[in-house]
């Protein structure tokens, strides 16, 4: 392939105003819910979590976006009115194979203590959470998974705990360092922090999962796109000779605030896998990935509560980043969340027409191909994550060899790219990858380069699962940077409080918690 630079200085702007918030924002009805609101999907060939002689497939899913991670005394839960589910297919067709689905516990049980404000850090008895659902966290969520294939469901997963949010260094002070930041970037389990641990929960089937808030994986630069184009998105230092939008100019807007997710690895020999055609490598054998959440038919409302009734209607669901969102017209946007990838022939034309590259050849006067883009509906059509599941664990984003392109930037495993759109990772650079297909396609003769100016997470991922990075603490949080050492002393000028003397305030106050 060669590599070409297009003259075209704005492109960037016009591509991330649509293309930056993953599937944060995809569509009018599950905007206005919050809690089923599905971010992100990764799907990726791994080592299982404690046995690293087992591959796995690693799915991660993220749902409730911008989650402020000081939203005290409750923060964030999953809705136990929710089914959330993770859902393995067949890769050409989009038709399930297997499913789990995850039902959480109740935010008005589980406490320990009802005559206090605090669901965190006073339960019975006061001071910081040293281990999950211990005395001192009042609020513990749980959840069940239930698996089904072949017609037939089985519980896999009876009350496994939720991890807690990183309420601060007084009240989880596993999650942080002596400042009360967040520590991420574990390369072994045994480097996880303490809450993290005791949340992965395995199986006898051999499964493993986990659920509980998270750092938001996704990264780009929305503020400065909805600030009329601010000049950082643009910015290329006066060359092009490393592409549009690549010198990592721009300001992640996902920067400080935390997800929800839940997650699953299965064994690669439990997998029912099926050949397919990548859009790029040619055939290939392995699995289809997606997600939705789904709430019952009817609700009802009364002074003592509301209780569902009927049947599960699906809500959300998302597979590949950028589609729903990017592609999808406003005129289709709810119908695709309310639809089975099996079904998304529906939805071929948007791929296949993309309006974005359209908009930008009137605005800007480029020559982006605007139809026949067989290259996008062989990634999008149906919308399910396609893994390869011969290739061997994926490089990782801490490992030498990984490139944010994938395999335009030199990084394949077993013959194929190591990332999107072969599986996703954890720091694959959706953003960009989608841009540059948009402007290289349908041939990829030439390569157009194109992106965002973040080439990155501000945070470190993981290297073990769940992957997805500590979740950013309510007290020393930052929405454009972490604090640095001297900010911190500056904020916390008497040092951390000592746990001893604000447990024995509390104890105090309350009457020793009677």
């Amino acid at each position: 392939m060669n590599l070409r630079i297009t003259p075209v200085a704005m492109i960037v702007a016009s591509l991330t105003a649509s293309a930056l918030a993953s599937s944060h924002n995809d569509a009018p009805s599950i905007k206005l819910d919050p809690q089923a609101n599905l971010t992100d999907v990764y799907a990726f060939i791994g080592n299982m979590y404690g046995n690293p002689g087992v591959e796995v497939l690693n799915v991660v899913v993220n749902v409730r976006p911008f989650s402020e991670p000081g939203d005290g005394p409750h923060y964030e839960r999953f809705d136990p009115a929710a089914l959330y589910s993770i859902h393995i297919t067949d890769p050409e067709s989009g038709a399930e194979t297997r499913r789990y689905d995850f039902r959480f516990s109740g935010v008005d049980e589980n406490y320990k203590n009802l005559q206090t404000i605090l669901s965190n850090g006073l339960g019975t008895e006061a001071g910081p959470i040293l281990q999950i659902g211990d005395a001192r966290q009042n609020f513990t969520q749980f959840y069940d998974v239930v698996a089904t294939a072949a017609g037939e469901s089985v519980q896999i997963v009876d009350d496994a705990f939720v991890a807690p949010p990183n309420v601060g260094a007084n009240v989880t002070p596993l999650y942080n360092d002596e400042a009360g930041r967040a520590v991420s970037g574990a390369m072994a389990v045994e480097d996880l922090d303490a809450y993290t641990q005791q949340a992965i929960m395995p199986t006898a089937g051999g499964e493993v999962f986990f659920a509980g808030p998270r750092e938001d994986s996704f990264f780009g630069d929305v503020p400065g796109t909805f600030d009329l184009l601010n000049s950082r998105i643009l910015d290329n230092n006066g060359s092009l000779a490393d592409g549009l939008g690549q010198d990592g100019n721009g300001v992640d807007g996902f920067k400080g605030f935390n997800v929800l997710t839940f997650a699953v690895q299965v064994p690669l020999d439990t997998l029912i896998e099926r050949t397919y055609n990548d859009a790029f490598f040619g055939p290939q054998t392995g699995v289809g990935v997606y997600a939705s959440v789904s709430r019952r038919e009817v609700t009802t409302r009364d002074a003592s509560g509301a209780a569902d009734a009927g049947d599960w209607v699906q809500v959300n669901r998302m597979a590949n980043p950028l589609f729903n969102e990017v592609l999808v017209a406003l005129a289709d946007k709810d119908n695709y969340n309310r639809s089975s990838p099996v079904d998304d022939q529906q939805f071929a034309s948007y791929a296949e027409n993309p309006e974005i590259a359209g908009l930008i050849n009137f605005v800007y006067g480029t020559d982006f191909q605007t139809s026949g883009r067989a290259d996008l509906a062989a990634v999008f059509i149906p919308d399910v994550i396609r893994v390869s599941t011969t290739t061997g664990p994926v490089t990782l984003e801490s490992e030498p060899g990984f490139s944010r392109f994938g395999f335009v930037g030199g990084d394949t495993t077993g013959g194929v790219s190591s990332g999107w759109p072969n599986g996703r990772r954890f720091g694959d650079d959706v953003i960009d990858i989608a841009l540059t297909a948009v402007a290289s396609g349908p041939s990829y003769s030439e390569i157009t380069v194109v992106g965002d100016n973040v080439p990155g997470n501000d945070v470190a991922y993981h290297g073990v699962f769940p992957y997805a990075a500590t979740p950013s603490s309510g007290t020393f949080n930052r929405k454009d940077g972490p604090l640095t050492d001297a900010e911190v002393a500056d904020v916390n000028r008497d040092g951390i409080f000592d746990l001893a003397d604000i447990t024995a305030f509390i104890e105090a106050f309350l009457g020793s918690s009677d």
